[in-house]
């Protein structure tokens, strides 16, 4: 493949023509098509003409892999031989495998509830300023939500970064700081105790997902009617009483939509731990698991049966995130 950035410019410019040229054209004439029939028949196959292209995209694309995901996590390495539930059986007798279980409970009790509670807090004190500070302060915290997990990782290498070689400098912020105070350099992503290392990059999530929440909450909260808030503050409610009684029950719902969202996010994991650790000193998690059984230890059955794992874990939170849109939607 050419490294000519301008031929790479080409090619993406042709797909995007050819895609949605070609998507507008499929349903132009699938229209044209069904407009040819007679009348009741054209309004009862109209609808499938439209939704059918989407349905058998997502029949090819999700239903059939996770499918055979399925089939092939009771297969054994070469997916060929059947070997019944003994993928699912090892690997929950193997102590790494239920290390990585916690590691990943951890990111799903810390990330989803901390980023809510940054979010929310940044969206209340911005809405403290005046128009363009305001937009100014939402700008710099949602901005790490145009970063990718890889350079977020990349970036907060720099903070977590530490050289033991005698003379020379520290280029991590952390170790940085720690030495200026006397103290030994200290690799912190392999600190196991107490999961700092997993906690260190926790961290790195909550900044990046801290800007969606208080995108969201900031819009919620200005939803609030006014009168509600100043009926509370003339029957003597203090400003605190005011947000946690009057404020937050009214935005709950968001409050709820944003938590599941992240939750979802969280639950597939990967990109940050590969790119800090690969998994090494106890933070490996689920999605890293099926990288290292499927490419690094060959073995298709484990890896299927490490993402059916991962799929029921997600499917509940998935159906319980369906059904809040839908009181929502009740509810307007």
């Amino acid at each position: 493949m050419s490294d000519d950035p301008y031929l790479k410019i080409l090619n993406g410019l042709v797909a995007i023509v050819l895609g949605v040229g070609g998507t507008a054209a499929l349903y132009w004439v699938l229209n044209f098509l069904s407009g040819l029939l007679p009348g009741k028949w054209d309004r009862r196959i109209k609808p499938y003409v439209f939704i059918g292209p989407a349905i058998l995209v997502v029949t090819v694309f999700l239903v059939y892999p996770a499918l055979m995901t399925v089939i092939y996590s009771f297969a054994d390495d070469s997916s060929i031989n059947w070997v019944g539930f003994d993928n699912y059986t090892a690997l929950f007798r193997d102590d790494e495998f239920i290390g990585t279980l916690v590691n990943n409970l951890l990111w799903i009790l810390i990330v989803p509830a901390a980023s809510v509670i940054v979010g929310l807090l940044v969206a209340v004190l911005a809405d403290q300023l005046k128009a363009f500070p305001e937009r100014v302060a939402k700008s710099v915290i949602f901005m790490p939500m145009a970063i990718s997990f890889v350079g977020a990782s990349t970036i907060w290498g720099f903070v977590y970064a530490t050289r033991f070689a005698q003379g020379d400098k520290q280029i991590g912020l952390l170790s940085a700081i720690s030495t200026s105070l006397g103290f030994e350099p200290v690799a912190w992503l392999r600190i196991q105790t107490g999961n700092l290392n997993d906690l260190l990059l926790i961290v790195i999530m909550i900044w990046l997902q801290a800007g969606f929440a208080m995108v969201l909450l900031s819009s919620a909260i200005k939803g609030v009617p006014e009168d509600t808030v100043e009926a509370a503050r003339i029957d003597g409610a203090s400003e605190l009483q005011i947000f946690f009684k009057v404020v937050v029950p009214q935005i709950w719902p968001t409050v709820i939509v944003v938590f599941v969202t992240i939750l979802i996010l969280v639950m597939k994991v990967f990109d940050i731990v590969y790119v800090m650790t690969g998994g090494r000193s106890g933070t490996s998690v689920l999605a890293n698991t099926f990288v290292l059984e499927l490419f690094e230890f060959g073995d298709a059955g484990r890896a299927a049966a490490v993402v059916v794992i991962l799929m029921i874990a997600v499917i509940p939170v998935m159906i319980y995130q369906m059904r809040q849109f839908k009181k929502q939607e009740a509810g307007r």
